[in-house]
């Protein structure tokens, strides 16, 4: 592979589990989570959002919030798992009870999830996303396409990649393995590990360090514990 979009081709659209939410009670299976990516990014795209326009996201672990990195991903925009409210974000998604502690600048819109808006120009992910055309977004995007930005450092495609297949070789990831996302997706290193080398492998990604059964692998940060096989801590995956 040589961009994330590819994670979500058409071509891997299976009944395998591709996101387990064990506290939400919610598993995506390829097909689903290929298909809802591609209406994110839809949506946003409606929105404003295009390449080099920068999407802010909620770091908690919930399927809309990789959903939404993959629909950004598909349009060649990178995204910050930060909310700094601030005038550089075409897009800003977060859970819906945080929308009042938002204010956004006319340049930039809000989606929330969770529970409906309150405001009229909020978008209301259940609403516009789910209900989005199931195509395909028509963007080609280049492996050095910036994907994810952090204070310090900006991770283009090709870097995403290279990292999650190195988590891949160390921890010989299969699509039979679960890899527990503990940590905050804050961290680049959970979000190469915990997100991307699974999804890679048509493997699974569970949300939360404490799951329902023993994962693979969980990725962690700081002193944090969480129940699988193997743990890795996401400042080794960078």
């Amino acid at each position: 592979m040589n961009v994330l979009g590819e994670i979500v081709g058409r071509d891997r659209r299976t009944d395998r589990s591709a996101v387990h939410h064990p506290s939400a009670g919610r598993t995506m299976s390829y097909h689903d989570f290929c298909t809802t990516a591609w209406k994110a990014g839809n949506v946003f795209r409606h929105l404003g959002v295009a390449g080099g326009r920068g999407v802010e996201i909620e770091p908690i672990g919930s399927p809309e919030s990789l959903l939404s990195f993959f629909g950004a991903t598909l349009l060649g925009s990178p995204v910050r798992f930060e909310i700094r409210d601030d005038d550089e974000a075409r897009l800003v998604v977060a859970t819906a009870d945080r929308e009042a502690e938002f204010d956004p600048s006319p340049g930039t819109k809000l989606v929330v999830y969770g529970d409906c808006p309150t405001r009229p120009d909020t978008t209301y992910w259940e609403s516009d996303v789910w209900s989005e055309n199931p195509a395909i977004p028509p963007y080609e995007i280049e492996p050095s396409t910036p994907a994810l930005v952090t204070h310090e450092t900006t991770y283009s495609h090709e870097q995403l990649l290279t990292l999650a297949e190195r988590v891949v070789d160390d921890y010989d990831l299969s699509a039979t393995s679960r890899v527990a996302v503990a940590g905050s997706l804050s961290h680049p290193g959970v979000v190469v590990a915990g997100v991307v080398a699974p999804l890679l492998v048509g493997g699974t990604a569970v949300l939360g360090s404490k799951t329902d059964e023993m994962a693979t692998l969980a990725v962690v940060t700081d002193d944090e514990t969480a129940d699988a096989s193997s743990v890795v801590d996401a400042d080794t995956v960078l």
